[in-house]
């Protein structure tokens, strides 16, 4: 696999991130992809503060390669993450779920390189207008917070890759070789993958949570919860809960009432299979096992190479 605008712009070896999931990126993960080959991210979006620099403090230990950090700009306490951020060195940061003007050229003013996560052709103009290095396209396969639009992977990386001229990494659907070489046949520079790291022996989620992943199969997951913020679950007795409430045509305020607080760290953190948000995308569908992050990623690139030979055969 030659270099490519993705492997210089973060001086990795393969075009392959590790998307920053809440409850399951920590160091542990983050270091063991960067450590393969890939760009592992440290999911802050579940950490308080000190608890962030605490993960990024130990994933410079563990590795000497280039990492991130995700970075949701609806965290209530953003302005302390990014003064540790930059207190601890972090060259590479993630933002996703708002305005990419926001944060980007403060960022960049201190030689940090921005990364945007978009779900829509308008987002991705935004992202790049705002001076972004790159977009990381999500399709509706996607798990976790996604797009209103439910517009998919493969639509959606040609119909970016043709209206922008930075570089797109595509998002949503990704787990194999195979689906990596398709997204970048479609025009996708690099690509982020999350659901297949989420179920890895280093990733920080509870073993209830990565077993129900292996057991999960096609129309098992729903996106919904669309009035308040999308995301894709799998199917549980809290996914049937808010089922209900739309039955019975409830208000925005009983739905806030039911999401409550905390039920992410519950499910995908604690093992509560049961009352937990499970989120988790429609790739889990083809996750048959928990493997080291590193095997994870020498399989994917050894397919898409195997799989790339045989395509330029023809």
């Amino acid at each position: 696999m030659t270099n490519n605008s993705i492997t210089k712009l973060f001086n990795i070896k393969y075009p392959v991130i590790q998307g920053g999931m809440i409850w399951v990126s920590g160091w542990k993960l983050a270091s063991a992809v960067s450590n393969a080959g890939g760009l592992g991210l440290i999911g802050a979006g579940s950490m308080y503060p000190e608890v962030l620099r605490e993960h990024i403090q130990k994933c410079k230990k563990a590795t000497d390669k280039p990492f991130g950090v995700n970075v949701p700009m609806l965290y209530p306490d953003i302005e302390k993450i990014m003064d540790i951020i930059l207190e601890e060195g972090v060259k590479i940061v993630f933002t996703s779920a708002g305005n990419p003007k926001t944060w980007t050229s403060f960022l960049q003013e201190k030689g940090i390189t921005v990364v945007h996560v978009v779900s829509s052709v308008k987002f991705a103009l935004k992202a790049e207008l705002a001076g972004v290095d790159a977009v990381v396209c999500e399709g509706f396969e996607a798990g976790g917070h996604n797009g209103r639009e439910e517009t998919t992977t493969f639509t959606l990386i040609p119909m970016v890759k043709e209206q922008v001229k930075i570089p797109v990494i595509a998002a949503g659907g990704i787990g194999t070789g195979r689906g990596m070489l398709a997204a970048m046949v479609l025009g996708a520079d690099g690509v982020q993958i999350g659901s297949r790291f989420a179920a890895t022996v280093e990733s920080s989620a509870h073993e209830n949570f990565k077993k129900t992943i292996i057991d999960v199969k096609d129309g098992d997951t729903h996106l919904t919860l669309k009035e308040l913020a999308p995301v894709r679950l799998v199917k549980n007795k809290f996914y049937n809960d808010v089922q209900e409430l739309y039955l019975k045509k409830s208000s925005l305020e009983q739905l806030r009432e039911l999401l409550g607080r905390a039920r992410s760290k519950k499910g995908m953190f604690e093992g509560d299979l049961e009352e937990g948000e499970l989120e988790i995308g429609q790739i889990a569908g083809l996750i048959n096992d928990i493997k080291p992050a590193k095997e994870v990623l020498e399989n994917i690139i050894k397919e898409f190479n195997e799989v790339k030979a045989l395509v330029d055969r023809f």
